[in-house]
């Protein structure tokens, strides 16, 4: 399956690696790739992350981080869609407002 990362999830990662660039630029890169590794392997092993709190999305904790994928197979398009990354700490999903 092929890969897409959504722009949303994109800029979230891109932000994140920022945030953490800021107290040492060896620790982002190491992230970077922790997360280029881990997220490839979905190619093969597309349920590999858990359920997911949204409908039809699923979770892949990156280890070694406190950093989370949320992600969609899509298997008739033959894709994952990387939806998101987090920290963590955030609460996902967001609380809607009434």
């Amino acid at each position: 399956m092929r890969i897409e990362w959504l722009p949303a999830a994109d800029a979230a990662r891109d932000a994140q690696l920022t945030y953490i660039a800021q107290d040492s630029i060896q620790a982002a890169r190491e992230v970077a790739a922790r997360i280029e590794r881990q997220i490839g392997q979905l190619a093969q092993f597309p349920e590999l992350g858990r359920a997911g709190r949204r409908r039809g999305a699923r979770e892949l904790v990156i280890s070694g981080t406190s950093l989370v994928v949320v992600y969609r197979v899509r298997p008739k398009l033959a894709r994952i869609e990387i939806l998101r990354v987090l920290h963590t700490a955030r609460q996902w999903p967001p609380i809607e407002e009434e």
